[in-house]
């Protein structure tokens, strides 16, 4: 897919991850709606950069945990800059908690978000790709194919992304692709110090950490790429061949 032209929404664009696809996408020539959750301001430095970039976008606010919510939030994304050609779910929370400590509330409040809320978003998505094709990328996490008993909602809801990744890859074929990135140690928490990074760095095949951008080149990638569906690009420098 060409991105000029188009239009994508990236989940959760405010800040970190998010905000480095969404100005990748811009970069390739994409009007892009930045959505966020709690983090107006932030959004809004989002899009006065990327307007800076010459791109036209614009903030959207939407908790995804309410499926009333996506449906609202697609409408008004469609209304302002079109209908979406790329979907990029990027927005989830990451909760520390031992197995025998995590409750039913944090259960939910992380498959919610984590996977609950792309795929209804990907069915949002899906209705509006439907005449054009379209593209829609998932952002899992190497937890998806690990066990770190101190995130078991998080690697299963990972796990879920890598699995409804493949499921809506071959219900949606042939006019919709839908692939999934999983990044590594790409951007540690922002508390992590000197050397818990440095140990990070450690445990990959390639000895050092990553950047967000690697994984925005993997995003531009899938979505450019035609010939692929249903697949899970690890970014992780290695990691997993070590694990």
């Amino acid at each position: 897919m060409d991105l000029d032209g188009r239009t994508a929404l990236v989940t959760g664009a405010a800040r970190r991850l998010g905000r480095e696809i969404a100005t990748a996408l811009a970069d390739a020539g994409s009007a892009v709606a930045v959505h966020h959750h709690a983090s107006a301001g932030l959004a809004r430095d989002v899009v006065a950069d990327l307007h800076g970039r010459g791109v036209h976008a614009d903030v959207f606010q939407a908790d995804l945990t309410d499926p009333a919510r996506i449906v609202a939030l697609f409408a008004e994304v469609e209304a302002a800059l079109g209908p979406i050609d790329v979907l990029v779910n990027n927005a989830a929370i990451f909760q520390q908690k031992p197995v025998l400590d995590i409750t039913p509330e944090d259960w939910d409040a992380v498959l919610d978000l984590n996977l609950k809320a792309p795929f209804f978003c990907s069915q949002q998505a899906a209705t509006q790709m439907d005449v054009r094709g379209g593209v829609i990328i998932n952002i899992a996490d190497i937890a998806a194919y690990q066990a770190w008993p101190g995130y078991a909602h998080h690697c299963v809801s990972k796990a879920g992304i890598v699995a409804m990744t493949r499921v809506l890859a071959r219900a949606l074929a042939p006019r919709i692709r839908v692939n999934a990135v999983a990044p590594g140690s790409v951007l540690p928490p922002d508390e992590l110090d000197r050397a818990g990074r440095e140990e990070l760095a450690e445990m990959t095949a390639l000895k050092r950490l990553g950047a967000p951008e690697d994984v925005s080149r993997a995003v531009l990638f899938l979505v450019e790429s035609d010939y692929i569906t249903g697949e899970t690009v690890v970014v992780d420098g290695g990691k997993m061949l070590r694990s």
